[in-house]
């Protein structure tokens, strides 16, 4: 069935990597109730866009992302109902190598959904360590938008030089690509200020969503060093970064006090006026209603570059995607 070829994009979204998650974020199927609550309001706010992937969701809980924005989508009524925007990525498994794989794979996410996929994405490119495969992988997500089966295709993890490839590609079967997701935050500004990719974003009228803007929580000042620590493989990594970003964190406060807000809103906030769409995500009605907090008000010029600068004299930054290309 041909579907409307109109994208809605709110300007920030909701990432829904912890719907499902127990090794890294501790889910347990108690909160999906809490999980809808947020769901709810995040769309009664304007936040409609929801980022998932076909990976996402531990061991037996494989596809329990999915499985849930496919629920709260068809339960909820109400105010922007009809701009609701569900954006999953396709893994690059070993197994999938043919464009078949794709399609096949992007059925499965829309009968995990109870409806279509509005924007599928490449999860990651396999450039650099399987070159080979990802030529079938990428027609796949070309035939699907072909098929009318998407409303729209986006990357994620690619470099400019990789998205150049790619965008050509595409532009020869009239595919255009809508989006790139990459990790993008204070704490990762290397993207945009090493490899330029706003500008070739920008040039290709790609939007660019910045996943992980919270820094998986570091900015949020919620945590110190010599404070309690996130469970397992977050809190190793937090006891690594903290002590190099003590300056940025008190910049960050800093901004955070004298607006009234919270330093996870001014960091979202600088995300957003940086011309991307940051998807920070939320397991509790808590951190939903702070996130939105970061809509409506804009940082000034001022306020941009004393966390530019920060940003840029930090003795620690986050751990790049292992799989993100030039």
């Amino acid at each position: 069935m041909q579907i409307s070829r109109e994208l809605s994009l709110s300007k920030m979204g909701c990432g829904t990597w912890a719907w499902g998650n127990q090794l890294l974020w501790g889910y347990n199927e108690n909160m999906d109730e809490q999980l809808q609550a947020v769901f709810n309001l995040c769309v009664s706010n304007g936040v409609t866009l929801f980022d998932t992937g076909d990976s996402y969701g531990t061991g037996r809980l494989n596809g329990r992302s999915e499985l849930l924005l496919g629920r709260f989508s068809q339960e909820y009524q109400g105010l922007n109902q009809d701009k609701i925007c569900i954006a999953t990525k396709l893994a690059a498994y070993p197994w999938r190598w043919t464009s078949q794989s794709m399609i096949k794979a992007c059925q499965s996410s829309a009968q995990r959904l109870g409806r279509n996929v509005d924007l599928v994405q490449m999860h990651w490119s396999t450039a650099n360590y399987a070159p080979w495969q990802e030529k079938g992988l990428l027609e796949g997500l070309a035939d699907l938008y072909e098929q009318g089966l998407v409303k729209g295709v986006g990357l994620s993890n690619y470099g400019p030089k990789r998205l150049k490839i790619v965008h050509q590609r595409f532009a020869e079967r009239s595919v255009p690509i809508s989006t790139l997701q990459v990790q993008y935050s204070l704490l990762s500004t290397y993207p945009v200020t090493q490899l330029g990719l706003k500008d070739v974003c920008d040039e290709l009228g790609i939007k660019l969503i910045a996943y992980s803007p919270l820094a998986l929580g570091i900015l949020t000042g919620k945590y110190s060093k010599t404070g309690t620590f996130p469970k397992g493989i977050r809190g190793l990594l937090f006891r690594q970064l903290l002590p190099g970003v003590r300056s940025l964190l008190a910049c960050l406060q800093e901004i955070a006090q004298s607006r009234n807000k919270t330093m996870s809103q001014v960091a979202i906030n600088w995300c957003i006026c940086k011309g991307t769409i940051p998807i920070p995500g939320a397991k509790s009605l808590a951190q939903a209603q702070e996130n939105i907090g970061a809509l409506g008000w804009e940082l000034d010029a001022g306020e941009i570059t004393e966390l530019d600068k920060a940003a840029s004299s930090t003795d620690k930054v986050m751990v790049q995607n292992i799989f993100q290309t030039k």
